[in-house]
């Protein structure tokens, strides 16, 4: 399954689109009318960037693009990779603190320890669309900046819990504060870079993941080794939150908003930077919310397989996040030898996400075939975890190890939904219910792994498996559905006057056009 290219948005004429609303397209001298109807303020925030039609015409000098590109990825990518690396050291904070005694001083009995694991993403899942329609309202760097800053003092509250409730509430509220965080990076990724260029970008932000874990192996270690008046675990919270507050301010400072109002860019390459993700078709940002485009993203079936695939590839999160130490420790290591066992698996993921997303952009772009290949080695260590011997503890750890690449299947399907989606408050929609999916399968996850099955957890490791065939099933089945749509409108276009060739980017490009509205629009799978 391979990429479409998108070149070019309209026939010069009225045309119909295949699943939405007939969208009217001037030429000739209707062109400038066309412009000002656009700089009234239904279009893109882009287009405040340019003084007259003619430069959207602008000859560019490629060098000129590679050296602001760089620019840009110095601009954007260290921040979002050193604040996802953050992210996973805080989903593991918990894991850490059960290995370090949270469960004895808090006197957490049954269900109660899977419940704090999940009770993280009922926040995460009640502030959900409050938290990205703010994202559409608000300058998006800032408001990033300050939920990673509260999430940070949650975290660091968490150690002066002394019960179950306490720790719960402060578990929903840092869920709430996270919340923002996966559809901003990916909001920022589309506002930034073209869609050839999104895989390989949210592949380096993700690969932190990876490095994350590693870093928290790390950190945990030498959590574990301080001997001072209060429990390891308090120290965990401390010193991990106290970092992530650390960094939200970083980011409320030195995070650019949009590529619109960048201050690290002068006019020209704020323009240049707009110019680069015109074949898109997806725009940069619209600060009005459109109920109608609220209606659409609800009646495009790509919401829901996008739902069922944030799901399924979360269920397998939620337990390993939480109960991996567990699994390890099962194994027969000590404490601290448990927390560097989980360097190898951090650094793993990390490679694994940079060969997918290397391949997938060497290989034009053919992401389902990627993500069911990326999800194979997952699947054999769930069935190696669940009928190798236990006394075979080398070849259940090296299984184990296999569970990690789930991760970059998981980034090539987030830039398959940023890349499909086009008008923003549809993104911002669809960016909401894929992550009510993600939320959905981390709840989930933690209550497969039965704690009278411990340390195999044979239920919990079912779940891996049987979650990663649907979404198996559910990624061949959308990248057949897009490829049909492509089709369906590559015939459509062919009829009209001029052809597939006599589409004209420019005039649909920031017009904040959902997919299906524009017929010039092509999906990637």
């Amino acid at each position: 399954m391979g990429e479409k290219s998108a070149s070019g948005p309209t026939s010069g004429h009225g045309d119909i689109t295949p699943d939405g609303p007939t969208v009217t397209h001037e030429e000739g001298s209707q062109e400038q009318s066309k412009w000002k109807m656009t700089k009234g303020g239904d279009g893109d925030t882009a287009m405040a960037l340019f003084s007259d039609p003619a430069e959207l015409n602008e000859q560019i000098d490629p060098k000129e693009i590679r050296r602001l590109l760089w620019k840009i990825d110095f601009m954007i990518l260290p921040y979002l990779a050193v604040c996802y690396a953050f992210f996973y050291i805080d989903k593991t904070t918990l894991s850490y603190a059960a290995i370090f005694g949270i469960r004895e001083d808090l006197n957490l009995h049954g269900t109660e320890y899977n419940w704090l694991s999940s009770l993280f993403y009922f926040g995460f899942l009640a502030w959900a669309f409050p938290t990205n329609f703010l994202l559409q309202r608000l300058p998006i760097g800032k408001y990033l900046g300050f939920n990673i800053f509260l999430w940070g003092v949650f975290l660091m509250i968490q150690a002066a819990c002394h019960n179950f409730a306490t720790l719960g509430v402060l578990r929903v509220l840092g869920g709430a504060a996270e919340a923002c965080s996966d559809p901003a990076f990916m909001l920022i990724t589309s506002m930034w870079y073209t869609r050839k260029e999104q895989p390989v970008r949210i592949g380096l932000w993700y690969t932190a993941n990876g490095f994350g874990i590693a870093l928290g192996g790390l950190l945990g270690y030498g959590i574990g080794n301080i001997r001072g008046a209060l429990p390891s675990w308090k120290y965990e919270f401390l010193v991990i939150g106290a970092l992530c507050s650390v960094w939200g301010i970083v980011m409320f400072i030195l995070l650019p908003d949009s590529p619109v109002s960048a201050p690290g860019l002068t006019k020209r390459q704020r323009r240049l930077a707009v110019e680069r993700i015109r074949e898109n078709q997806t725009g940069v940002e619209n600060k009005r919310l459109k109920p109608y485009q609220i209606k659409e993203a609800f009646l495009d079936y790509k919401l829901y397989l996008f739902f069922i695939l944030g799901t399924v590839g979360n269920i397998p999160n939620g337990g390993i996040s939480n109960f991996g130490t567990l699994i390890i420790q099962g194994f027969g290591f000590s404490t601290l030898g448990t927390t560097l066992m989980q360097i190898p698996y951090g650094v793993l993921i990390a490679i694994s996400i940079l060969i997918c997303v290397y391949l997938n952009d060497r290989f034009q772009n053919r992401r389902c075939l990627f993500i069911v290949l990326f999800l194979l080695p997952n699947i054999a260590g769930a069935f190696g975890l669940r009928y190798v011997p236990l006394d075979r503890k080398v070849g259940r750890l090296i299984c184990y190890y296999l569970t990690g690449p789930y991760n970059a299947a998981f980034v090539l399907i987030l830039s398959m939904q940023i890349a499909n989606t086009a008008g923003h408050t549809k993104k911002v929609v669809t960016n909401a219910v894929l992550f009510l999916g993600y939320c959905t399968g981390n709840i989930a996850g933690p209550f497969f792994y039965k704690s009278d099955q411990s340390p195999t957890y044979s239920l919990g490791i079912w779940s891996m498996i049987v979650s990663h065939l649907i979404e198996v099933v559910v990624i061949i089945t959308l990248g057949l559905l897009l490829r049909w749509e492509n089709k369906k409108r590559d015939r459509i276009q062919s009829q009209m006057e001029g052809g597939l060739e006599g589409r004209d980017l420019n005039a649909t490009a920031f017009l904040d056009l959902t997919d299906r509205e524009n017929l010039n629009f092509r999906y990637i799978y």
